[in-house]
C-alpha cells in the first residue's frame, strides 16, 4: 500500500462467508448478532460493523456506551447492546441514541431507577443472569426480587432480553458444564415468562452456537467466528465440517532497510541472538508498539517473497530485524506479511499466538488500532 509502512487489511468477501456460515448453523429463526467489542477484536470498529450491517447482521454486541456511540454516529442503526458495565453518568445516552443495555446487578437497576431522563424514552434493557461462571449477572433466586423491583417501581424500564454466558462452550470434550448452565438459564427463564415479560433470549456466543444447537435459542452472539477464527484449538474439522471460517485479517508491512553482517555477528538490543552465517538481515519499520509482541523475539517469522524469513534478536518498539538471508532479489520496499498468506506460505493468527503463550482473541486485539485497516 503505498504511503503506508504497515497496514491491516481486512477481506470483505470472507466476511460475508462467515456471516453466512452462522446463518445457515443456526437456522432461520436465530438472529445474529455481531459482537464487535474491542474495536471488532483488532478487525476496525466502524469499517468492520459496517460492512456487517450491509451483510444484514441483526444486532450488534460492544462492550461500552462510548463503542455504541462510536457506531450510532456512524450510521449503525440497527440494535445494538452493551455487554459491559455502564457508568450511570452515561444512561442518558442509552436513551437518547436507542441502545440497549446489560442489567447485571441491583445496582445496576437502582441507577436506572434513579436517573433522570431527559427525554421521555424507556431503557432497554438485557437483564444478565450468572448461571455459573460468577462474572456478571443476578442469580436465578435472585430473579423474585428482581421482578418485584421492575414491576413496582419501574415503568420506565423495558426488559428487552434476558442472557448468560458460557463458561466453557468451546470445550468439546467437557459439555457437562456447560448443559449445566443451560439448564439453570432455562430456569431463569420460566422464572421471568412466568411473571409475564417476552424478552429475546440469548447464551450462545461462537463455541456455543457450535457445540451446542439447543442453546441457539432466539439469537447467538458471535464474535471470534465473525472474524474467520476457532474459538478454540479443540475445535477443529471435526466439529466445524460443515462451517467454513474464512479469516478475515491479514497484516503487512514492508522492508525499510536492507544489510549484510559477518558470521558471529550480534543482532538488537542485549545482542540476545548471533548469526551463524555470513547474513543478509532485513529491517521492518513494526515493532511491539504496533501490537507485535516482544514475546516472538528470535522465534517468530514473516513472509516475504512467498517465504519464511525469522525474526533475529530482540523485537523492538518499532523495529524488527529479520533473516533474509535465502530469501533471493529481497529488496527494500518488499512486502513482509505477518498474518496472512504470501503464495503457498501462510501464517496464522493461531500460530503466532501459540508462540506467544496467548490465545488468537488477544494477538489480534491487542494489534493498534491506529494502524489503518484497509478493506478489500
Amino acid at each position: 500500500m503505498k504511503e503506508l509502512r504497515t497496514w491491516i487489511e481486512i477481506n470483505k468477501k470472507a466476511i460475508g462467508e462467515n456471516l453466512e456460515s452462522f446463518r445457515k448453523l443456526a437456522g432461520k429463526k436465530c438472529r445474529i448478532m455481531a459482537v464487535v467489542k474491542s474495536n471488532a477484536y483488532g478487525h476496525g470498529l466502524i469499517g468492520f460493523s459496517k460492512e456487517t450491517q450491509r451483510l444484514g447482521a441483526d444486532w450488534f454486541g460492544v462492550d461500552s456506551i462510548v463503542e455504541a456511540l462510536v457506531l450510532r454516529k456512524n450510521r449503525i442503526k440497527k440494535p445494538i447492546l452493551v455487554l459491559g458495565h455502564t457508568l450511570p453518568e452515561r444512561l442518558n445516552d442509552a436513551t437518547e441514541y436507542d441502545i440497549s443495555l446489560t442489567i447485571s446487578s441491583f445496582e445496576g437497576l437502582k441507577n436506572l431507577k434513579n436517573y433522570r431522563h431527559r427525554k421521555s424514552k424507556d431503557f432497554k434493557i438485557h437483564l444478565k443472569i450468572d448461571t455459573g461462571m460468577h462474572r456478571q449477572g443476578f442469580f436465578v433466586d435472585d430473579l423474585p426480587r428482581v421482578i418485584s423491583f421492575l414491576k413496582s417501581k419501574t415503568p420506565e424500564i423495558k426488559v428487552e432480553g434476558l442472557y448468560t454466558h458460557f463458561a466453557a462452550a468451546k470445550d468439546p470434550v467437557s459439555p457437562a458444564v456447560t448443559l449445566r448452565q443451560l439448564k439453570e438459564f432455562k430456569k431463569a427463564i420460566d422464572v421471568v415468562e412466568q411473571a409475564g415479560f417476552r424478552p429475546i433470549k440469548h447464551a450462545a456466543a461462537t463455541g456455543g452456537a457450535i457445540l451446542f444447537p439447543e442453546a441457539r435459542l432466539d439469537m447467538a452472539r458471535i464474535g471470534i467466528g465473525l472474524y474467520g477464527l476457532r474459538p478454540s484449538p479443540e475445535i477443529g474439522k471435526k466439529f466445524v465440517r460443515k462451517l467454513k471460517l474464512t479469516p478475515v485479517l491479514s497484516w503487512k508491512t514492508i522492508i525499510g532497510e536492507v544489510k549484510n553482517v559477518k558470521k558471529g555477528e550480534g543482532i538488537g538490543y542485549d545482542f540476545t541472538e548471533h548469526v551463524r552465517r555470513n547474513s543478509r538481515i532485513a529491517i521492518l519499520p513494526i515493532g511491539y508498539w504496533h501490537g507485535y509482541p516482544r514475546v516472538l523475539s528470535s522465534v517468530g517469522h514473516v513472509l516475504i517473497r512467498g517465504r519464511r524469513a525469522k525474526i533475529l534478536g530482540r523485537v523492538s518498539m518499532d523495529m524488527t530485524v529479520v533473516d533474509i538471508t535465502g530469501i533471493k532479489n529481497a529488496k527494500v520496499g518488499d512486502i513482509a506479511t505477518l498474518i496472512g498468506k504470501d503464495g503457498k506460505n501462510e501464517i496464522t493468527t493461531d500460530e503466532l499466538a501459540r508462540f506467544s503463550g496467548t490465545i488468537n482473541y488477544e494477538f489480534i486485539t491487542r494489534i493498534n488500532p491506529l494502524i489503518e485497516r484497509v478493506y478489500l
